[in-house]
């Protein structure tokens, strides 16, 4: 037994300098985790002057962190291209303050239509109809529509609609048109624009 307590105590001895760093790098995410929970309740701006402050700090003494220092400076980059949408959530009412919820909402939807299409990947339709596809799973999951709660849609709202899923797939079918010959279908553009500059 005194032997394994003498053991344990010339590990914890060597290896003591690696310690330093993380108690210092984890000082540093448990205070951004404070100041982002906002438990005072303080405004957007507060909120994220004291953030910004943290983060100069983390900064001005990112040598502390040692071999950690490369992940102190990944984390000050990666927040702070997020910066500008980080904070709406302490000045809007019922803002969420992350979209993991929104993720994981597309999440399950990709696992039901690949287990619907056996495909790996998205529909390319997604691309053109994902705006009502998934809208209209997602409110099925919540009741059942019946043929009078359909009957109740605008038909001016749902032509405009249909007019704008038919521009969608229009583009679409010019990009698919260009991927498979790119020379066939530049100069088809150019001949259009040829005949539209000729006098008539």
């Amino acid at each position: 037994m005194n032997q394994l307590k003498q053991t344990l105590s010339k590990a914890l001895e060597q290896t003591a300098p690696l310690f330093e760093p993380v108690a210092t790098v984890f000082d540093w995410v448990h205070q951004a985790a404070t100041i982002l929970d906002n438990d005072l309740k303080v405004d957007g701006r507060q909120v994220r002057q004291q953030f910004e402050q943290l983060l100069q700090t983390m900064e001005n003494c990112k040598q502390q962190a040692a071999s950690l220092a490369s992940g102190v400076e990944h984390f000050l980059k990666v927040t702070r291209s997020y910066a500008p949408g980080l904070f709406h959530c302490y000045d809007i009412e019922a803002l969420p303050r992350t979209n993991n919820d929104l993720e994981q909402l597309f999440g399950r939807w990709r696992h039901h239509q690949r287990r619907c299409t056996g495909r790996k990947v998205a529909p390319a339709s997604v691309v053109v109809r994902g705006s009502v596809q998934i809208v209209a799973a997602l409110a099925t999951q919540t009741r059942s529509f019946s043929a009078a709660d359909l009957a109740t849609v605008s038909t001016t709202e749902w032509q405009s609609l249909r007019t704008e899923l038919k521009g969608y797939q229009h583009k679409r079918n010019r990009q698919r048109l260009f991927r498979r010959s790119p020379a066939a279908y530049l100069a088809d553009l150019e001949q259009k624009a040829h005949q539209l500059a000729l006098p008539s």
